[in-house]
């Protein structure tokens, strides 16, 4: 009976420790990295057979076992998952349970059109380009925002998705992210602001954001357009004529070019364009609700990536000739 007992005791111990080398022993990953895919509502045994199916040499019996074993076999979250050569069955469970999605990420740059936004989810790792055969109005409905512009309406920011997250996802958070921003912004405007709605404060900020070459100018530059609006001056800004322009434009904004009206032509039509011509950042936003308490109605850029403005024309032509003509 000694003897017996002593025996079941030494096999205890052996799968004991077989156990834990195996638990603690990384996987023999035929490639330097494995994706998994974990679908919503899969039990212990359909989670190992994944893992296995997946290309991770691995007896999905005995992983199932240890899932369920380790009594967090329900916690597993679905997702979409990358193991690599350091993963070991402890660790890969502690994933599974944790939602240590694969993730990555995308950056929409301040200024940029909705145009250079799809070309950047178009290229973004590992993103469905479920938008690509679809025009902006056709990607608003999906968003749910029937008959909004498509432009301007996307805040710039990094944003981070899983492996294999549709790019309509990462539309979708950028566009709220760009409602929350509008609307408190909004809620700051200056009582003073020719603005009637957040919408014209989403165009104007747009407008500003293109204009800016010193960040430190943007409230200035806020007051030439809020200004020239109070009065029923035109905004004359050479980046809403590039915009009507579109693929015509080449890179030389011509004489003509200022001539040919278009609806964001500011040269030919009283107001703000139809729609934003770009995506504004946080400090366009305020900026254009909450324009520098100026009398300015001009600015020219110094060359150094900031602006002289002035109050009157003879002003402004002075520091034309100063700054732009060398006179």
């Amino acid at each position: 009976m000694r003897f017996f007992f002593t025996l079941v005791l030494a096999l205890a111990l052996g799968a004991a420790g077989a156990a834990y080398v195996w638990l603690h022993q990384p996987f023999d990953l035929p490639t330097a990295t494995v994706d998994l895919s974990v679908e919503p509502g899969l039990g212990a045994r359909d989670v190992a057979q994944a893992v296995a199916l997946a290309g991770v040499p691995v007896n999905p019996l005995l992983l199932q076992a240890w899932f369920r074993l380790s009594g967090q076999s329900r916690q597993i979250r679905a997702g979409s998952y990358e193991l690599d050569r350091n993963t070991t069955p402890r660790s890969l469970l502690q994933k599974l349970v944790r939602g240590e999605e694969a993730l990555r990420s995308v950056t929409l740059v301040e200024g940029w059109t909705f145009r250079q936004v799809r070309d950047a989810l178009q290229n973004a790792d590992q993103l469905k380009p479920d938008s690509s055969a679809l025009s902006a109005s056709d990607i608003m409905n999906q968003l749910g925002q029937p008959g909004v512009p498509a432009e301007g309406h996307f805040f710039p920011d990094t944003y981070t998705y899983s492996k294999g997250s549709s790019d309509l996802a990462v539309l979708k958070r950028a566009m709220h992210a760009m409602d929350k921003r509008l609307a408190a912004a909004w809620a700051l405007r200056a009582p003073q602001s020719p603005l009637v709605n957040a919408e014209q404060a989403l165009v104007l900020a747009s407008i500003v954001e293109k204009e800016t070459g010193s960040p430190n100018d943007r409230p200035a530059i806020a007051a030439v357009f809020s200004n020239r609006l109070t009065i029923g001056m035109r905004l004359q800004t050479d980046p809403t004529v590039i915009y009507g322009l579109g693929e015509a434009f080449d890179g030389n904004l011509r004489k003509k070019d200022l001539l040919a009206d278009t609806p964001w032509n500011t040269y030919t039509r009283v107001g703000l364009p139809p729609t934003p011509i770009a995506m504004p950042g946080k400090a366009s936003l305020l900026a254009a609700v909450q324009p520098a308490p100026s009398k300015a109605l001009y600015f020219v850029a110094r060359g150094d990536g900031s602006s002289q403005f002035s109050a009157t024309l003879d002003e402004h032509n002075r520091a034309v000739n100063k700054y732009q003509r060398g006179r």
